[in-house]
């Protein structure tokens, strides 16, 4: 049973209420999920057209930011990051619409390296912010991963890790920017180098 916050019930499509008075009015017909089909109005959420970057896609950028040639195939870099073609399709669609990549005479993206360096630097941390978690397995990252493990002094307390059942360290737990990121990094370390800063 689903309550819009005055006494109208919505229950299997069907509209309950003492409505004293027939037909009901029209905003009791707008919460009614059959009238929303037959009847649009000016009132329902419409989908916002706006693109949004999302954490996959700047795991994809960095990736591909690692190329100095042509970029590899999709199901190259699907095997390599964890991701699907078409999440990797997707990724490098937005990135084009963002301008932080351009796709070449053959289709192959090309990163923007100014434009990618200019958003990790200054946009990265507010799109993507650190969620912190608890004590778990996993891999060293920040200041506890190469390249930044050797120049930093470590604190005497756990290191922040990305949670991965293959991780060998204990630590504080900070959610990568995707699932697959910890095995990505494991399979590349020059992209490792590049997730942890």
């Amino acid at each position: 049973m689903i309550s819009d916050g005055s006494d109208t019930c919505l229950e299997s499509n069907v509209i309950r209420k003492d409505w004293g008075s027939f037909p009901p009015s029209s905003a009791n017909i707008l919460y009614s999920r059959m009238a929303n089909v037959r009847y649009p109005s000016e009132h329902m959420a419409r989908s916002n057209p706006q693109i949004a970057l999302r954490p996959q896609d700047l795991v994809v950028l960095l990736r591909l930011s690692l190329e100095a040639g042509d970029a590899p195939s999709y199901a190259t870099l699907s095997a390599e990051l964890g991701l699907t073609a078409s999440e990797i399709h997707a990724a490098v669609d937005r990135a084009v619409t963002a301008q932080l990549a351009r796709k070449g005479e053959r289709g192959k993206p090309r990163v923007v390296q100014e434009a990618l360096r200019l958003f990790v630097q200054h946009g990265a941390r507010y799109c993507f912010p650190a969620t912190r978690g608890e004590l778990t397995r996993g891999i060293p990252t920040l200041y506890a991963a190469p390249p930044l493990k050797d120049k930093i002094v470590q604190p005497n307390e756990p290191v922040p890790v990305w949670p991965s059942k293959s991780g060998t360290v204990r630590g504080m737990a900070f959610t990568p920017l995707y699932p697959t990121v910890p095995d990505a990094a494991q399979r590349n370390p020059a992209l490792y180098a590049l997730l942890v800063l």
